[in-house]
């Protein structure tokens, strides 16, 4: 350890942190016949659809079995729809193999394909299929603009912008690459809304240590589940334009939309709307991904960058950064292209196709307001509703007894909470340390993704824990006080 790269220390990442190893030895003890009071670890921790039961979605699993094993091509059990698209990637793919390396930025009829989606989503704004970069899922894209970007020593070095509560990734990449965390604070008071005025004052206070270079956003949100306006988009966008930001836009869960009062607005199209002087100037990189969205395609690790208005030099110093990993997994790319070019209305699989993809949005849907429902009735957690994405964000009491425990053990009160909730309940969630989060606060961030069922269980055992543990922290409801700024509604029935 004494020679270890303090970069690779100084790494954190809650999400596969101490409570999932904890929930993966008891989990072993289970199957090895040891009793707990519950049956099983319910994983809330981790937005991985398939393991919480979500089925795949046929046509996407056609392309790349047909794909994988071209034989099948002779198979009538595959729609032509599945076939032709198979056909047309394999062309492409080198010796007509998905076995074979891609160009280091992906497969170039995917690419495209990629391009034309962008445009169809954005109401004919343009992309160019040579400003799209295939990758290694989303975080790969993230990390290799980081990378390019990062630059300077001491007060010179580059300061990155990330939000709090944010995904662990973040945190994780500018640790090691030594570059200079920037939190701003969305407001929880307002859903979890990204504030200017916020956003002005962490700059202006970083500007005394690190030159700020660069403004990540999450939306819709990670952790916080929160879909930003356009009025927003746009303020963030005049902002880096005044102060010359490079702007990361994550937009992998673009298709995971609930509330009837929100839409998904991408970055690129807001900035086009917003006239040349900023589509033109504006440095943005945004990013998507197969894991996300109605596919839940995580180990595909299928994704994709697209690049505007870099410096040509620059761009070539990208595409040499890349082409040090060879390239991102042919068969992601090939799920990738299938989630940017689904069947179309006259095509055989269509019907099926939109069946499924309702059925998976639909529900999510539908969990997310049991969640927010749920959650709310409980005295002592308060959640804001869960209008996007995959989580939600609650905000817990911890009673002062419970957190002096905790500081008498060296945890963060909501670690404590949290690994009594795994201990007592089976139910693995994250602490909302592990995202960040306004001092004197606590969370933790769990997923929508168990089947309404299960999810349900989940909620309502975790509404007893709760209960259960003010109860032995000798804490009435009375005495519950969240954030006092904050206007607290009456617990609402979940009946």
């Amino acid at each position: 350890m004494a020679t270890l790269n303090p970069q690779v220390k100084a790494v954190e990442y809650a999400v596969r942190g101490p409570i999932v190893t904890k929930a993966g030895d008891i989990e072993r003890g289970l199957q090895q016949g040891m009793k707990q009071s519950f049956t099983e670890v319910i994983k809330a921790n981790i937005g991985d659809a398939h393991a919480m039961g979500q089925q795949p979605i046929t046509f996407l699993r056609q392309v790349v079995a047909l794909c994988c094993f071209p034989e099948l091509l002779e198979s009538p059990a595959f729609p032509d729809d599945a076939k032709q698209r198979a056909q047309r990637i394999l062309q492409d793919c080198g010796g007509q193999s998905l076995g074979s390396y891609s160009a280091s930025q992906g497969v170039e009829c995917i690419r495209r394909d990629v391009a034309d989606y962008i445009t169809r989503r954005d109401q004919g704004v343009p992309s160019d299929w040579n400003s799209i970069y295939l990758t290694t899922g989303a975080s790969d894209g993230i990390m290799s603009i980081l990378k390019l970007i990062v630059s300077g020593r001491g007060t010179s070095r580059t300061g990155v912008m990330i939000p709090i509560p944010q995904y662990p990734l973040y945190s994780a990449a500018i640790s090691e690459l030594e570059a200079v965390h920037i939190n701003y604070y969305l407001d929880e008071d307002d859903c979890w809304a990204l504030d200017i005025e916020e956003l002005q004052r962490a700059y202006l206070t970083a500007k005394q240590q690190c030159q700020p270079r660069v403004l990540c956003i999450i939306n819709p949100g990670n952790p916080t589940g929160q879909v930003q306006s356009k009025k927003c988009i746009e303020e963030v966008l005049h902002f880096a334009y005044v102060e010359n930001l490079f702007v990361m836009a994550d937009e992998v869960y673009q298709d995971n939309v609930y509330s009837p009062d929100c839409q998904f607005h991408s970055f690129k199209k807001v900035l086009y709307e917003m006239g040349p002087e900023y589509f033109n100037n504006v440095e943005l990189a945004s990013f998507h991904s197969t894991s996300k969205g109605y596919t839940g395609e995580c180990g595909f690790r299928g994704g994709y960058m697209e690049v505007l208005n870099m410096d040509p030099q620059v761009e070539a110093q990208l595409v040499k950064l890349l082409s040090v990993r060879l390239c991102p997994p042919v068969p992601g790319q090939a799920a990738m292209d299938v989630i940017v070019n689904p069947p179309k209305v006259h095509e055989p699989s269509y019907a099926q196709f939109i069946k499924e993809k309702s059925a998976v949005l639909d529900v999510l849907a539908h969990k997310a307001m049991l969640t927010e429902r749920i959650l709310n009735s409980v005295p002592g957690i308060k959640c804001n509703p869960v209008q996007g994405a995959m989580y939600a964000f609650p905000e817990i009491f911890i009673p002062p007894r419970a957190i002096q425990e905790a500081q008498s053990l060296s945890v963060a009160p909501d670690m404590l909470y949290c690994l009594r909730l795994l201990e007592e309940t089976g139910i693995c969630v994250v602490p909302g340390s592990g995202f960040g989060q306004r001092e004197g606060t606590f969370h933790f961030r769990m997923t929508i993704l168990p089947s309404p069922e299960k999810l349900e269980l989940l909620l309502r055992q975790l509404k007893e824990f709760h209960l259960r543990f003010l109860e032995e922290n000798i804490v009435p409801s009375a005495q519950i006080v969240l954030n006092p700024s904050r206007q607290w509604p009456s617990p609402q029935s979940s009946d």
